[in-house]
Parts: C-alpha cells; structure tokens; sequence
C-alpha cells in the first residue's frame, strides 16, 4: 500500500500499487523517420495494415497491437532525430509472411540488406530492408 496525496485539493488516499514483472524487456520503440506521410503509406503498404494516428501524439503513427501482451511501436518524426542503419536494429514480426512483405519492402522502394536467412535451433527466419528514410529495418518470422 502507498500513501498518495493530491497537495492542490489537500486530500490524501491509501492505494493498493502491487507490481508485476512485464513479460518482456522491450516495452516500445520508434523509428525515426523525415515524412511521417510517406512511411506511413510505405509500411501500411508492406505490412497490408493500418498504422493509427491520434492528434493528442502529433508525429507518431502507431503499429497496432495483436494482443494485451504484444510490443508494439511507431513511426516517429522528430528533427532531432535522424534515421540511420547504424545502430540498433528493430525486427518486425512476420510470421508466415516474410517472403511477401520483403517482396513489398523492394516494390515499394527498400533496399534490400540482408537476404532471408534460416536462424539455428529453429528459432526461425530474419531478412533486412532499408527503408526509405535509411532506417535499417529486421524483419522475423517464426513460420
């Protein structure tokens, strides 16, 4: 239990604050992107989905969650931030159809990295794409 206090109306409550352990060390994550229009359009395109907006997150275009647990992330424009394929390297599920969206990837203007290649202990398939901001991009899927 945590004693919580609200100083600007002087009132004070007992609020019960159990922690739990997330399933995973990931929690989000953005890529940074120049045109905010134009990699919206390109990963809707390559993923067949739809990328949420919401005006109360100017600059984010949101990859939409499967499920309560899943990790997702966004599409970022911020000037301070410049896309890159140095540094840390997101993988995007996409399970059963990693062939298809790294087919889309080239059509619609990426650059292909890295050729999709078997992952040992059948721990499944990775291929990488730049994008067209210059992200350098994972793609995995299990099956």
């Amino acid at each position: 239990m945590v004693l919580k206090r609200d100083l600007s109306r002087g009132e004070t409550e007992m609020t019960d604050t159990k922690k739990v352990r997330r399933a995973n060390n990931m929690v989000w994550f953005e890529l940074p992107v120049s045109d905010l229009d134009r990699a919206k359009a390109f990963y809707e395109t390559i993923f067949v989905t739809e990328l949420k907006t919401d005006q109360r997150f100017p600059g984010i275009a949101m990859f939409p969650r499967v499920n309560e647990e899943a990790i997702t992330g966004a599409l970022a424009h911020d000037p301070d931030v410049k896309p890159s394929t140095e540094g840390a390297i997101v993988y995007l599920n996409c399970d059963g159809q990693l062939d298809a969206v790294l087919s889309r990837a080239k059509a619609a203007g990426g650059t292909l990295l890295q050729e999709v290649a078997q992952l040992p202990g059948g721990m499944g398939w990775i291929a990488q794409f730049r994008d067209l901001d210059g992200n350098r991009v994972g793609l995995h899927a299990a099956f």
